[in-house]
């Protein structure tokens, strides 16, 4: 029970020093945190920010770490950047939309999209360079895969 109240401690710090100042790289994160008392490792930082949900965004041309409820939005200018820096294809299957992304990178666009206002969207699973986009039937599934498409500026 100790360890779940110093990973908890440990997470709400890693949330204030997001909120507080951009961090663009895990580094940056462990130093900060250290200089607060916290020992961590890379693979700590790198497995906190995944379960926090954190993404790197761009903030003023300069990459950052985020938090869901700060990334939260509308599908539009965001959600197209990111479609245009990570994917490279965009495919159906049934009533899945399959997204192919460079290697560690389907956690960024899953988290995008379940913030979305995409609401065709049942769900995503992500691995580490594909995200699984189950929509209601095929045919939203072909919709939304174009709307991505269209979206994403460079996609076929």
């Amino acid at each position: 029970m100790q360890m779940a109240g110093l990973k908890e401690r440990r997470q709400q710090a890693i949330a204030e020093l997001l909120r507080g100042s951009p961090l663009s790289s895990q580094d940056e994160l462990a130093d900060r945190l250290a200089r607060l008392g916290f020992a961590v490792t890379q693979a700590t930082i790198s497995r906190d920010l995944e379960q926090m949900g954190a993404v790197k965004v761009r903030r003023a041309g300069q990459p950052s770490y985020a938090l869901p409820d700060e990334v939260r939005g509308p599908a539009g200018p965001r959600l197209g950047t990111i479609f245009r820096d990570f994917v490279r294809s965009i495919e159906t299957a049934a009533n899945l939309v399959v997204i192919k992304t460079p290697p560690g990178s389907a956690h960024l666009i899953g988290v995008a999209l379940d913030q979305s206002d995409l609401r065709e969207i049942v769900g995503t699973i992500c691995g580490d360079d594909t995200i699984f986009v189950a929509c209601g039937s095929p045919k939203i599934a072909a919709d939304v895969a174009t709307k991505l498409r269209m979206g994403s500026g460079k996609l076929q």
